[in-house]
């Protein structure tokens, strides 16, 4: 294995900057760096050296030894001042000593996973937190990286393990008389996995939303006062207002937090009968985005010929409560009148959704999960045709633990690791 490294520390000036090594050669580099031995695992403040022996830094250096370490290997790492200088000078050397290369991006993680430090959905878990912007999404991302999921996926690992063992039993001593029915401890093994996999499967969308964001469209028809409550919100000029109907013509996004969830604010198009190509091209596209946003927060006076469905959750309020005499039920963009209601409600509503949410946080785990739930209810209908179809059942299983492997990375996932490691950092 080669030993490799990198800066783990952001670009540019700052206080402090950390280069990683890992592999086998990590403390002989720091030797030759620091010209003393380092410790095999503590910490050790020393001056860095060029091999002409030219003052490089001092040094706060950080040792771990193979396998209490991140990667699983011998790490080293040399926390220096952050200076640009500093460290384009370490790195450079760094670079042309013969027993170090480079890192590839994530390849720290990799090895991480490869050393069985960490699991598929623990790697996920680390991306995840180091995107997060939110406290939704810290506190999602710490509980993947924490292994939760993959615990849940080893325990229905094991159950249907044992359920299959159990089967196979049978089918092992189909010629002699087998004294115990395993139908019913099969069965509530089965019972069991499925409805963890139905809550998870469940609550996944609600997971993934918190990681990407909730959509929330204000709609309404043309002069409603979109733009500016759009504007009001995200505290900017995001969208451009106007007296005139049909200014705004393509979806305008803005990200923000609220509540602490990350949401997506979408002002769309007004909602009219248009004889203008280029505006009914706005209102198609407004129609569709706001059927598949989260949220809806409908900004008319009446719901009458808007042609979008009010669903149960989405909010309904009066525009311009400047100019309708303080309406109760109103918001005005332009003086703040009923801005905080109204965030509170949509905070509120979105935040009640979250709670249902799963520790399944993307598509690939969702997938994964109700394939597994698939072949776990072909093998529950098997089952209960009786042991000459007990082969059937088993297969089954298999199949259905093949799909949890998978979750967790056990199998099957190399098509899947260069796209996930190449969003990491050098120094991840």
């Amino acid at each position: 294995m080669d030993t490799i490294f990198a800066l783990a520390t952001a670009q540019g000036k700052a206080g402090i900057a950390v280069i990683r090594i890992s592999g086998p050669q990590a403390r002989r580099v720091v030797e030759d760096l620091s010209g003393v031995q380092p410790p095999e695992r503590g910490m050790t403040l020393r001056t860095l050296r060029d091999p002409d022996g030219n003052r490089l830094d001092d040094a706060l250096i950080l040792t771990f030894t193979a396998p209490a370490s991140f990667t699983g290997e011998d790490v080293a790492e040399l926390h220096l001042h952050g200076s640009t200088a500093v460290v384009a000078q370490v790195l450079r050397i760094l670079s042309d000593h013969d027993a170090l290369r480079m890192a590839d991006p994530g390849e720290f993680t990799r090895r991480a996973l490869e050393n069985g430090k960490m699991n598929l959905t623990q790697v996920e878990g680390l991306a995840d937190l180091i995107d997060s912007e939110t406290e939704a999404q810290r506190k999602q991302a710490q509980a993947v990286l924490s292994g939760k999921l993959g615990h849940l996926a080893d325990r229905w690992r094991r159950d249907l393990i044992r359920a299959a063992s159990l089967l196979e039993a049978v089918i092992d001593f189909a010629d002699e008389e087998v004294p115990t029915d395993v139908t019913p401890e099969v069965r509530e093994l089965l019972q069991g996995v499925l409805g963890d996999l139905d809550r998870e499967v469940a609550g996944s969308r609600i997971a993934e939303r918190i990681r990407t964001g909730f959509e929330v469209a204000i709609v309404g028809p043309p002069n409603a006062g979109k733009s500016t409550l759009l504007n009001a919100l995200s505290g900017r000029d995001a969208a451009i207002t106007s007296e005139y109907a049909g200014t705004t013509r393509d979806i305008v996004e803005v990200k923000m937090e609220l509540g602490g969830l990350p949401v997506t604010l979408l002002d769309t198009a007004g909602l009219r009968d248009t004889g203008d190509y280029v505006e009914g091209l706005g209102i198609a596209r407004a129609k569709e985005r706001a059927a598949r946003a989260d949220l809806r927060v409908f900004l008319s006076d009446t719901l009458d010929g808007l042609d979008v469905a009010m669903t149960e959750g989405d909010i309904h309020v009066r525009p311009k409560a400047d100019l309708a005499g303080g309406a109760s039920d109103g918001v005005s963009g332009l003086t703040g009148q009923g801005m905080d209601r109204l965030v509170d409600d949509i905070a509120r509503i979105l935040s009640d959704r979250s709670s249902g949410a799963a520790l399944a946080t993307r598509e690939r785990h969702r997938l994964a999960m109700s394939d597994a739930r698939d072949y776990l209810i072909a093998a529950q209908e098997v089952l209960e045709s009786g042991p000459e179809r007990y082969d059937i059942a088993a297969e089954e299983l298999r199949s259905a633990i093949r799909k949890l492997e998978f979750l967790v990375g056990r199998v099957d996932v190399e098509s899947l690791l260069d796209e996930i490691f190449s969003s990491f950092c050098l120094g991840k």
